[in-house]
Order: C-alpha cells, then structure tokens, then sequence
C-alpha cells in the first residue's frame, strides 16, 4: 500500500450500544499529530490479526484526536470481532490517513440525513457538522429498537439545541412492526435539498431507487461492510490496462482482478478493504470504459467514467487507460 500508517494510542474505549463500542484515538509516541476530521470521512485500523478495517469517524473538526465506533457483527470475518474483544485502553495501534469518499456538500440549503443502525456513525457526524455551520437539516434515524440505536441520546440532544433548524424522525422496527416508508419520509422535502444515507444494503438500494422515483439528484450514499460484491475479473475476456505514470502496460487475464494484476507487476498501489467499499484504492480514468463493482460512487459518478476502484472494478473495452 501507498500510504505507510501510523501509531496511535487508545485512550478511550466505551459502550454506545449493547454491541457498539467507541474507540477514541490519540497520536502515538512517533506521530507528529492527526489532520482535521471531516464530517463523512472514514478511518483504516491496522489490526494485530493481519486485517485492515475502515470505521466512520464521529467527531468532525477535531485535530487533537480521532474517535470511531464498531459494531460486533456476528457474521464478522475477524474485523469487529478483533476489535471488541482484544482492544483496550492503553494499547497501541496503527491507523491510516482519514478518507472521505463521502463528503457533506456545506454549502446546501438543506440537508435530509438518513441512516440505519450502525450506518448512523458518519451520519451523525454530517449532523454535528451541519449544527456547527447553522445549517438547516433533517435526520430519519431507524434501527431495531431505541436501545440498540448508538448515539440515539448525542443525536436528540443535538437536535434540540435547535429546534428551528433541526428536526428529527425516528423510526424503532419493534415499536411500529414495520419497515420505514421511505417515500413518505422522503417525498416530505424539496427536490433541491441534498440527501445522504448510510446503512443496510437494503435501506440503501429503497433509498436510491425512491429518490430516483421523487426526481432528487443531490443524492449520496456510503455502504458499509457487509455488502456483497461481484468483482470484475474479466471472467469471459481479459483486457489491456496501461498505466500512464508508471509507463507500464499490463494484460489483465480473466479470473484476475487489475488490482492483483497492478500488484504483481511491482507497482505501489494503494488498496485496503479489496471489497470495493473503503475508496482507498480509486484512480483516475483516462480512458477505456470502467466495468463498475464498487459501493463508492454514486450511479452519476460512476456513469462519468472518471475513476475506478480497482479492487474490485474492471473494464468493459478492450483497452483500460489509468492515471497510475
């Protein structure tokens, strides 16, 4: 990977939820300190078992320290799990540089925030943001029950510092025996506010599809892990990529992803998740038709042909010319 991580040490660990921790972050011994947390922005834990995770950040405008919080997912593949049961409070861990492939446009009139369950963490993030600036914003927040809901208390305290600009919806499957309905929450504002949601596959595919339906277009969205991915192994033809800065000229075969490809060619690629949801591994398209895979870009971005992830994404031409 391109980027070398960095020592930080856990001064903070507490529970948000009966299966969600916080983990709060300080420079370790070696590091100089940590740049501004973006309100969307993720962060890669190094983790002691060889596994690399991206946790939402949850408190924007900081510069003295970096708090994220996980979930412990019963289907976990050893990155949740880790974390619940062997991090602790003076411990050393590397991180990554923060990304954030999931921006707050600060300059919207008004902003309709949407998340579900663990999904509420760069949410709430947007909505701390959001009140520093004096902005005019709504938040849907859905889970299980309200004490399965991590932040439920932060995030009513927060609205009610302003009630003349923040409002809240709040939706408990155990409470209404129902499923949230989308459209009508949705459809309750104005084409031209910006709307933002993270959460379950399915939450995110009910959400595209009704704001596709109700006419919005400042539409954006994250997915977490968990999320299935088909990659683009070029599985019925291979292709040519070439690598404009490195002046390198690979012929991806099939069955093989263009990061493996990229990698065993000896070139510094950045990657982390290789499931097509962190956005370390984006490049900029030069040209070539992309094969999107990925859960980064949005319908509209991935439609401009601009970038790809290369984990996890291919190419439908013969030829796939990249800005590496």
């Amino acid at each position: 990977m391109a980027s070398k991580p960095v020592q930080a040490q856990i001064v903070g660990v507490r529970l948000e939820a009966p299966d969600t921790i916080s983990l709060e972050l300080r420079p370790g011994k070696d590091t100089q300190g940590f740049s501004a947390v973006e309100a969307g922005a993720h962060l890669d834990l190094h983790l002691g078992n060889g596994l690399i995770r991206s946790y939402s950040l949850i408190n924007p405008g900081d510069t003295e320290r970096y708090v994220v919080a996980v979930k412990k997912d019963a289907s976990s593949r050893g990155g949740s799990v880790f974390v619940h049961d062997n991090l602790r409070v003076g411990q050393y861990i590397e991180i990554g540089v923060p990304r954030n492939h999931f921006a707050l446009d600060e300059s919207a009139e008004h902003t309709v925030l949407v998340a579900g369950g663990i999904g509420i963490t760069p949410i709430y993030a947007m909505l701390q943001r959001l009140q520093a600036l004096g902005k005019s914003a709504h938040i849907i927040y859905c889970a299980r029950s309200k004490a399965e809901a991590a932040f439920f208390e932060q995030v009513e305290k927060l609205v009610a510092t302003c009630p003349s600009r923040l409002t809240a919806t709040y939706h408990f499957s155990d409470e209404q025996q129902a499923t949230p309905n989308l459209a009508s929450l949705l459809s309750a504002h104005h084409p031209g506010a910006h709307y933002y949601c993270c959460g379950p596959t399915s939450m995110l595919d009910a959400f595209e599809r009704t704001c596709e339906e109700l006419g919005y277009v400042n539409v954006h969205l994250e997915r977490f892990g968990g999320a299935t991915v088909k990659p683009s192994t070029g599985e019925q033809s291979g292709y040519t990529a070439i690598l404009k800065k490195s002046g390198i000229q690979l012929e991806v075969q099939p069955g093989k992803s263009l990061l493996d490809t990229i990698l065993e060619a000896g070139v510094n690629a950045e990657y982390s998740c290789k499931e097509g949801v962190c956005g370390a591994c984006e490049a900029r398209v030069i040209s070539g038709e992309v094969d999107h895979h990925d859960f980064v870009l949005s319908k509209q971005e991935q439609a401009t042909n601009r970038s790809i992830m290369i984990c996890v994404s291919g190419c439908k031409s013969d030829c796939l010319v990249l800005d590496l």
